[in-house]
């Protein structure tokens, strides 16, 4: 049992540590040398390993870390932490302050605070009595994971606040690892040695502002990291995100991360802030490590050369930024300007441009998507950009590529935003080789070997086997089963992507044959439901003509389209044959429609998939049709609000008399039906002579019509 002089010592000695942990890390203005530092510590550890029931959680020698968990519980952000809208133009900076200017009916004596923006991982300190109890990442911004032992490893985290703090108090702030730091751990990865020294230098950031090259350091790291063939950690960002989510808190006690506190969640009511840079110096005061480089600004002229004098820093910081944040002062008027969806209208992260860097383009590979659309991707001999190695980067589409006069064995401008995809920005024409060759649109889909097919009025070519091709095996079936196509009731995303990842379904048409059995093993997928199912199945073989052609995925042909040629074609036969001139008969079917529904049925694959539709029982009644409808190669306008029926079904009624129905008023229209508060459309159908029928027009020509008929 400890005498009263030893707890008074160990007491004495957290103080001292704590004073002087503060002015190290919150102050940057260390009062003692680091040996005298690391004798207090060694003492304090002495005195607790020797009286073991004394220590506290909020001791300074607690940072070490705990047991590893199994998983990460999650913590509600009782105040949510909200993103912030980007700004990446001085044109849109100024658009944020005519937003404020115009909400708050003056813009007289607007102050904003301007921060740097660290490229880290935001996280939630909560303190209660003063004492930090728990933390957690943002998340999702309403719910984050626990990371509390993790945090607890920081040095720069106060256990303890100082001073008159709240009774409740969360601290929000960016955890991040300093440029010295990460070139270090990936240094010290590759010898295998400890990091526990690193840890302690790395995170004082007085003594890293003083250090030259932090950016060479940074690039030396890496390059010899992958010339030596290990696994490296790619940027900062990336290595504080995975070091703080470390599920053993000792492995996060040996790297070198930091935190900087820019503001607070919730807080008791025993203290009422005016200003946010008030809340700024509370935390510094309570021992929190706010960022130097803070500044205030009366103007948004000045909010602007803040954001250049930080761009001109940015380079010999010893942390990354990719921007500035500009906050309105005055929190009055935060609650006055409020928020817009998850972001607050009182903020603006003004981010800095993309960065770029010159390499070697390789090849060019085209990707298939799940629409069939085929996107040209560009193989790099990899590059260091925007944080982050980048070897494979966006070409768009062929237009982009013919415009920028791109070719493969280029030397070209490789662009990396923050998460944005990177992208291939030009090539330089000055160091063009005479062994380039040019990029070449694939005459057939890379997946499926089906014809690779580009509409006139599209940027995007598109693999036209959209009833085989892999790439498009899920947005097949979801398209399939749609309710105005197959109409498959519980045949939804969840049950698709399934059915598909677990290989039960190929095409649509392995849908009619599958299984009691085959549907029970899947996930939360009972007896019951898989019964369910296989009835919604076995009814949609019931069908009409037009919905199976829609249920198709043709491209360019929607619901209006697949009546069209419903009413047109008297069997499946005659459509899957019929050439475009043939198509072109039809009153909206033009040449390139035609172009895509005759391809799509010259695919061998598609031809293939139908007949196992057809021998699956899919049918639909044969009625018998006039060889011309009475409104056949009309088109109607409806506008405004029917009585008598819903727009959709004025719409089947002129669709079932063989009429076209389109949203947009031309010469070509035959006529509007102008209901209740008309509006445009009605003023065009006008202005171009087209006649307009009232509802009662209406009704006495569709009806006397369906009488003839």
């Amino acid at each position: 049992m400890a005498d009263k002089t030893t707890i008074e010592q160990i007491k004495n000695l957290r103080q001292a540590i704590n004073e002087h942990n503060y002015r190290y890390y919150a102050l940057d203005e260390p009062s003692i040398p680091d040996v005298e530092f690391d004798k207090l510590m060694r003492k304090l550890q002495e005195l607790e390993s020797l009286h073991p029931e004394l220590i506290t959680p909020d001791s300074p020698t607690q940072r070490v870390g705990t047991a590893p968990v199994k998983a990460f519980a999650e913590i509600r952000h009782e105040v949510p932490m909200l993103s912030l809208d980007n700004a990446f133009t001085e044109e849109e900076v100024l658009a944020f302050q005519q937003r404020i200017s115009e909400r708050l009916h003056s813009y007289d004596d607007i102050v904003f605070t301007c921060e740097p923006k660290l490229d880290g991982l935001a996280v939630s300190l909560l303190y209660r009595e003063g004492l930090l109890i728990s933390a957690a990442t943002r998340g999702d911004g309403t719910v984050g994971e626990d990371i509390t032992s993790n945090i607890r490893t920081l040095r720069d985290v106060p256990l303890q606040l100082r001073g008159n703090f709240p009774a409740l108090l969360e601290v929000r702030g960016e955890v991040y690892m300093s440029k010295a730091g990460f070139a270090h751990l990936n240094d010290e990865a590759r010898q295998h040695r400890p990091l526990s020294k690193l840890t302690a230098e790395s995170q004082k950031q007085g003594a890293l502002e003083r250090r030259t090259g932090a950016t060479q350091l940074l690039t030396s790291a890496v390059e010899f990291r992958k010339r030596s063939n290990e696994k490296i950690f790619v940027n900062p960002r990336n290595a504080a995100a995975g070091s703080l989510r470390q599920l053993d808190p000792r492995m996060t006690a040996q790297r070198p991360l930091s935190i900087y506190c820019y503001g607070i969640g919730q807080v008791s009511d025993d203290h009422i802030f005016q200003k946010h840079s008030e809340i700024l110096q509370c935390l510094r005061e309570w021992g929190c490590r706010v960022n130097e480089l803070t500044e205030q600004k009366t103007t948004i002229a000045g909010c602007l050369d803040y954001y250049h004098a930080m761009q001109e820093k940015r380079e010999s910081l010893p942390y990354e930024i990719d921007g500035v944040v500009y906050k309105v002062d005055d929190l009055a008027l935060q609650r006055r300007l409020g928020f817009v969806s998850r972001a607050p209208r009182f903020a603006l992260a003004h981010k800095f441009p993309a960065q770029e860097q010159v390499t070697v383009l390789l090849d060019v590979e085209f990707q298939v998507g799940r629409t069939g659309a085929l996107t040209p991707v560009a193989r790099l001999q990899p590059v260091f950009v925007g944080g982050a190695t980048v070897s494979n980067a966006t070409l768009h589409n062929m237009d982009e590529i013919q415009r920028k006069d791109i070719r493969i064995g280029d030397t070209v401008i490789v662009r990396r935003a923050g998460d944005v995809i990177p992208e291939v920005v030009a090539p330089l024409l000055d160091r063009r080789g005479e062994d380039t060759r040019a990029i070449e649109l694939p005459e057939v889909c890379p997946v499926c070997q089906s014809t690779v097919y580009r509409s006139p009025d599209e940027a995007r070519a598109r693999c036209m086997g959209g009833l085989y091709c892999p790439a498009q095996r899920k947005e097949a079936i979801r398209h399939f089963a749609h309710r105005r196509a197959m109409d498959i009731e519980g045949l939804g995303d969840r049950i698709v992507e399934q059915l598909v990842n677990l290989g039960k379904v190929h095409t649509i048409a392995d849908i009619y044959h599958l299984n009691l059995n085959q549907l029970t093993e899947m996930d939360r997928m009972g007896i019951k439901s898989a019964q369910n199912l296989l009835d919604a199945i076995a009814k949609s073989k019931t069908t009409t003509f037009a919905r199976l052609i829609y249920g198709l995925g043709i491209r360019d042909v929607g619901e209006t389209t697949a009546k069209s040629l419903a009413n047109h074609y008297r069997d499946l036969s005659q459509l899957m044959e019929a050439d475009k001139e043939n198509l072109q008969t039809i009153s909206d079917i033009g040449p390139i429609v035609a172009q895509s529904i005759h391809t799509f049925f010259s695919q061998k694959h598609n031809r293939e998939v139908i007949e196992r539709l057809l021998k699956a029982g899919i049918h639909w009644p044969q009625t018998e049709r006039k060889a011309v409808l009475p409104l056949q190669g009309q088109t109607y306008v409806l506008t405004g609000t029917l009585t008598a029926f819903s727009r959709d079904q004025a719409k089947a009624v002129l669709e079932g008399l063989g009429a076209t129905v389109s949203g947009s008023v031309s010469k070509n229209t035959h006529a509007v039906i102008a209901g209740e508060a008309a509006g445009s459309k009605l003023d065009k159908a006008l202005a171009l002579g087209v006649p307009v029928l009232d509802e009662k027009e209406f009704v006495r020509l569709t009806s006397d019509m369906r009488n003839q008929a």
